[in-house]
């Protein structure tokens, strides 16, 4: 075939070139452009999707490890180098299948109810926390393999080491020492049930203060727990909780004046109404009972016992699963 530039036109003699061959030379031109454009569309996703480890015969790509350095990044504000990333895919995935072992697994649902609950605490849906995250560059995909491993490995451990994190009293009492002050003080159980009446949003304040004269009409009228259950579940825009159990260590100093309302408020009648994001909000003492219980200072150090407890066992068990996982480089 003659080269390309050989094909000219005399301006009284054209003379085309020959259809056979301009019909091979397109159908070649054709075929080069699908192949470049093949290769230019497969490129980059190839390059994202290189296979970097298999951990238990699962890959890790590239595009994994970025994301969890965005995810360090944006949402827990640290810093990830590539190789933090890389060890927090790994336990995330040894942990995940642990899990499995002992019939601990998430379904779908399961994780998108999670990651539903996270979205809800930032005041988002789904479908906006969707937005958000890949506005900032990171898969939705990214956090809930995150929510799951997690959620699957606090069940997993609190499970399988209960024993081993139960926290005594005799724990706590040694930890405190012989200076420590009191273990238990004297206080009250309380039965209430929390009565709202509602407020649509953006009411104005005259809205307001008719809903909190309506409340204190309930008060004068309210004698007993059962007569606020009967009244609230047939009055139209309130409504009446299920019966929670308070004690007066749920109450620290720095909401002493709460305490006080439950432990002067007669039983069986309505506390003082006080204003909230759904309107105008009560309480009904269903009961108060002497007893004692533990003093703020023991509660806490319990707690953090309890934690220390998980942390240990939660690094020595991950440190067992991670010397036995098949951890191959490619």
């Amino acid at each position: 075939m003659a080269p390309l530039h050989s094909f000219t036109r005399c301006p009284t003699h054209p003379v085309p070139p020959p259809r056979q061959h301009a019909g091979g030379m397109v159908l070649a031109l054709v075929l080069a452009l699908a192949a470049t454009t093949a290769a230019v569309l497969t490129a980059t996703p190839a390059a994202a999707q290189n296979v970097v480890l298999m951990v238990n015969g699962e890959p890790v790509t590239n595009m994994d490890i970025d994301q969890m350095i965005k995810y360090g990044a944006r949402l827990e504000q640290k810093s990830y180098s590539r190789q933090d990333a890389i060890n927090q895919i790994i336990d995330d995935k040894v942990k995940i299948k642990e899990g499995k072992k002992y019939g601990i697994d998430l379904t779908f649902s399961n994780v998108e109810e999670l990651y539903g609950d996270w979205a809800s605490q930032r005041s988002l849906t789904a479908e906006q926390a969707n937005q958000r995250l890949e506005a900032i560059g990171l898969r939705p995909e990214t956090l809930k393999n995150r929510l799951k491993a997690l959620q699957v490995w606090g069940n997993l451990v609190r499970g399988r080491y209960k024993e081993e994190l139960n926290v005594s009293d005799r724990d706590v009492i040694e930890a405190m020492g012989p200076d420590g002050g009191a273990m238990q003080i004297e206080g009250y159980e309380y039965k209430l049930q929390q009565v709202v009446l509602l407020v649509p949003r953006g009411s104005g304040e005259a809205y307001y203060a008719t809903r909190r004269k309506e409340a204190e009409n309930y008060r004068n009228r309210v004698q007993s727990c059962d007569e606020a259950n009967a009244l609230f579940r047939s009055t139209p825009n309130a409504t009446i909780g299920e019966v929670q159990t308070k004690t007066s260590s749920d109450f620290p100093s720095a909401v002493a004046s709460l305490r006080r309302i439950l432990d002067t408020t007669p039983i069986g009648h309505l506390t003082a109404p006080d204003v909230t994001r759904q309107g105008i909000s009560m309480f009904v003492i269903c009961s108060r009972t002497p007893t004692r219980i533990d003093t703020p200072k023991k509660r806490e150090l319990r707690n953090k016992l309890l934690t220390d407890k998980y942390n240990r066992i939660s690094t020595r068990y991950l440190r067992e699963l991670r010397n036995a996982a098949m951890i191959e480089k490619r």
